[in-house]
Protein backbone atom coordinates (compact mmCIF):
# COMPACT_ATOMS: atom_id res chain seq x y z
CA UNK A 1 0.00 0.00 0.00
CA UNK A 2 1.51 3.38 -0.98
CA UNK A 3 2.41 5.81 1.77
CA UNK A 4 -0.02 8.74 2.03
CA UNK A 5 1.78 12.06 2.41
CA UNK A 6 0.13 15.21 3.73
CA UNK A 7 1.61 17.72 1.28
CA UNK A 8 0.67 20.80 3.32
CA UNK A 9 2.27 19.37 6.43
CA UNK A 10 5.36 18.33 4.45
CA UNK A 11 5.69 21.85 2.99
CA UNK A 12 5.68 23.28 6.53
CA UNK A 13 8.32 20.75 7.62
CA UNK A 14 10.52 21.70 4.66
CA UNK A 15 10.03 25.42 5.41
CA UNK A 16 10.99 24.84 9.05
CA UNK A 17 14.08 22.97 7.85
CA UNK A 18 14.92 26.03 5.75
CA UNK A 19 14.57 28.18 8.88
CA UNK A 20 17.01 25.93 10.76
CA UNK A 21 19.58 26.10 7.94
CA UNK A 22 19.22 29.89 7.74
CA UNK A 23 19.53 30.36 11.51
CA UNK A 24 22.48 28.02 11.83
CA UNK A 25 24.42 28.63 8.62
CA UNK A 26 23.05 31.83 7.06
CA UNK A 27 20.98 32.57 3.99
CA UNK A 28 23.91 31.77 1.68
CA UNK A 29 23.70 28.12 2.73
CA UNK A 30 19.93 27.85 2.16
CA UNK A 31 20.37 25.79 -0.99
CA UNK A 32 17.82 23.23 -2.09
CA UNK A 33 20.35 20.48 -1.34
CA UNK A 34 21.12 21.72 2.20
CA UNK A 35 17.47 22.25 3.04
CA UNK A 36 16.51 18.81 1.68
CA UNK A 37 19.24 17.24 3.80
CA UNK A 38 18.05 19.14 6.88
CA UNK A 39 14.46 18.02 6.21
CA UNK A 40 15.58 14.41 5.78
CA UNK A 41 14.29 14.07 2.21
CA UNK A 42 15.90 13.78 -1.19
CA UNK A 43 16.32 16.76 -3.50
CA UNK A 44 14.02 14.98 -5.94
CA UNK A 45 11.32 14.59 -3.29
CA UNK A 46 11.58 18.24 -2.38
CA UNK A 47 10.75 19.17 -5.97
CA UNK A 48 7.28 17.68 -5.34
CA UNK A 49 6.62 20.46 -2.81
CA UNK A 50 8.56 23.41 -4.28
CA UNK A 51 9.57 23.69 -7.92
CA UNK A 52 12.21 26.39 -7.30
CA UNK A 53 14.38 27.66 -4.47
CA UNK A 54 12.64 31.04 -4.76
CA UNK A 55 9.24 29.38 -4.28
CA UNK A 56 10.52 27.55 -1.19
CA UNK A 57 12.01 30.72 0.32
CA UNK A 58 8.84 32.69 -0.37
CA UNK A 59 6.76 29.99 1.33
CA UNK A 60 9.13 29.88 4.32
CA UNK A 61 9.05 33.67 4.62
CA UNK A 62 5.26 33.73 4.35
CA UNK A 63 5.01 31.07 7.06
CA UNK A 64 6.65 33.50 9.51
CA UNK A 65 4.06 36.15 8.63
CA UNK A 66 1.17 33.69 8.91
CA UNK A 67 2.24 32.56 12.38
CA UNK A 68 2.45 36.13 13.68
CA UNK A 69 -0.94 36.96 12.13
CA UNK A 70 -2.50 33.83 13.61
CA UNK A 71 -1.25 34.70 17.11
CA UNK A 72 -2.61 38.25 16.83
CA UNK A 73 -5.98 37.05 15.53
CA UNK A 74 -6.18 34.70 18.52
CA UNK A 75 -5.67 37.52 21.02
CA UNK A 76 -8.48 39.06 23.01
CA UNK A 77 -8.38 42.76 23.79
CA UNK A 78 -10.67 43.27 26.76
CA UNK A 79 -8.21 44.39 29.43
CA UNK A 80 -6.95 47.84 30.30
CA UNK A 81 -6.28 49.66 26.99
CA UNK A 82 -2.60 50.35 27.70
CA UNK A 83 -1.99 46.68 28.55
CA UNK A 84 -3.79 45.53 25.41
CA UNK A 85 -1.78 47.93 23.22
CA UNK A 86 1.47 46.81 24.80
CA UNK A 87 0.58 43.14 24.25
CA UNK A 88 -0.23 43.82 20.60
CA UNK A 89 3.10 45.56 19.98
CA UNK A 90 5.04 42.84 21.79
CA UNK A 91 3.74 40.29 19.27
CA UNK A 92 6.11 41.87 16.76
CA UNK A 93 9.13 41.38 19.00
CA UNK A 94 11.36 38.36 19.68
CA UNK A 95 10.46 37.99 23.35
CA UNK A 96 10.11 34.17 23.28
CA UNK A 97 12.30 31.45 21.78
CA UNK A 98 9.72 30.79 19.07
CA UNK A 99 9.47 34.45 18.11
CA UNK A 100 13.27 34.83 18.22
CA UNK A 101 13.59 32.02 15.67
CA UNK A 102 10.94 33.65 13.48
CA UNK A 103 12.59 37.06 13.76
CA UNK A 104 16.09 35.78 12.94
CA UNK A 105 14.73 34.11 9.83
CA UNK A 106 12.61 37.15 8.97
CA UNK A 107 15.60 39.48 8.99
CA UNK A 108 17.60 37.08 6.82
CA UNK A 109 14.71 37.07 4.34
CA UNK A 110 14.40 40.84 4.54
CA UNK A 111 18.05 41.23 3.57
CA UNK A 112 17.56 38.81 0.65
CA UNK A 113 14.41 40.69 -0.40
CA UNK A 114 16.64 43.59 -1.50
CA UNK A 115 17.67 41.46 -4.51
CA UNK A 116 14.69 39.11 -4.93
CA UNK A 117 11.50 40.85 -6.19
CA UNK A 118 9.22 37.99 -5.06
CA UNK A 119 10.48 38.30 -1.48
CA UNK A 120 10.44 42.12 -1.58
CA UNK A 121 6.71 42.24 -2.23
CA UNK A 122 6.00 40.08 0.83
CA UNK A 123 8.49 42.01 3.00
CA UNK A 124 6.83 45.29 2.03
CA UNK A 125 3.39 43.85 2.85
CA UNK A 126 4.50 42.66 6.28
CA UNK A 127 6.21 45.93 7.15
CA UNK A 128 3.06 47.79 6.09
CA UNK A 129 1.02 45.50 8.36
CA UNK A 130 3.29 46.27 11.31
CA UNK A 131 2.99 49.98 10.63
CA UNK A 132 -0.81 49.61 10.50
CA UNK A 133 -0.76 47.94 13.93
CA UNK A 134 1.28 50.85 15.28
CA UNK A 135 -1.14 53.27 13.65
CA UNK A 136 -4.05 51.47 15.35
CA UNK A 137 -2.32 51.91 18.73
CA UNK A 138 -1.79 55.66 18.22
CA UNK A 139 -5.31 56.16 16.84
CA UNK A 140 -6.76 54.23 19.78
CA UNK A 141 -4.90 56.45 22.24
CA UNK A 142 -6.46 59.46 20.50
CA UNK A 143 -9.97 57.98 20.47
CA UNK A 144 -9.70 57.16 24.17
CA UNK A 145 -8.61 60.76 24.85
CA UNK A 146 -5.34 59.52 26.32
CA UNK A 147 -3.03 60.99 23.64
CA UNK A 148 -1.32 64.25 24.57
CA UNK A 149 -2.98 66.98 22.47
CA UNK A 150 0.29 68.70 21.55
CA UNK A 151 1.75 65.61 19.84
CA UNK A 152 1.86 65.09 16.08
CA UNK A 153 -0.02 61.88 15.21
CA UNK A 154 1.98 60.99 12.08
CA UNK A 155 5.31 61.68 13.77
CA UNK A 156 4.34 59.56 16.78
CA UNK A 157 3.31 56.68 14.50
CA UNK A 158 6.77 56.77 12.91
CA UNK A 159 8.53 57.04 16.28
CA UNK A 160 6.66 54.08 17.75
CA UNK A 161 7.15 52.07 14.54
CA UNK A 162 10.89 52.78 14.69
CA UNK A 163 10.99 51.79 18.37
CA UNK A 164 9.22 48.47 17.74
CA UNK A 165 11.43 47.64 14.75
CA UNK A 166 14.61 48.87 16.44
CA UNK A 167 14.02 46.87 19.61
CA UNK A 168 13.36 43.76 17.54
CA UNK A 169 16.57 44.21 15.53
CA UNK A 170 18.63 44.85 18.65
CA UNK A 171 17.12 41.81 20.38
CA UNK A 172 18.18 39.62 17.45
CA UNK A 173 21.67 41.14 17.25
CA UNK A 174 22.28 41.57 21.01
CA UNK A 175 19.95 39.19 22.91
CA UNK A 176 22.17 39.42 25.98
CA UNK A 177 21.42 43.15 26.22
CA UNK A 178 17.93 43.51 24.73
CA UNK A 179 15.83 40.86 26.43
CA UNK A 180 12.07 40.35 26.82
CA UNK A 181 11.78 42.38 30.04
CA UNK A 182 13.65 45.34 28.57
CA UNK A 183 11.49 45.32 25.42
CA UNK A 184 8.32 45.24 27.50
CA UNK A 185 9.52 48.06 29.76
CA UNK A 186 10.61 50.20 26.80
CA UNK A 187 7.24 49.81 25.08
CA UNK A 188 5.32 50.52 28.30
CA UNK A 189 7.44 53.62 29.02
CA UNK A 190 7.03 54.93 25.49
CA UNK A 191 3.25 54.42 25.50
CA UNK A 192 3.03 56.19 28.87
CA UNK A 193 5.06 59.12 27.49
CA UNK A 194 2.41 59.64 24.78
CA UNK A 195 -0.43 59.93 27.27
CA UNK A 196 -1.86 62.71 29.36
Amino acid sequence: MPKIVDHDKQRVLVAEAAWRVIRRDGMEQASVRNIAEEAGISVGSMRHYFSTQSELLLYAMNLVSERVTSRIQGMTFNGPPMDDMKRLLLEFMPNTDEKMAEMEVWYAFTAKSKTDPALKKLADTVYNDIRRAVEIVITSLMQLNLFKPDLNQELEIERLYALVDGLAIHAVLRPDQVHAKLMEEAIALHLASLCI
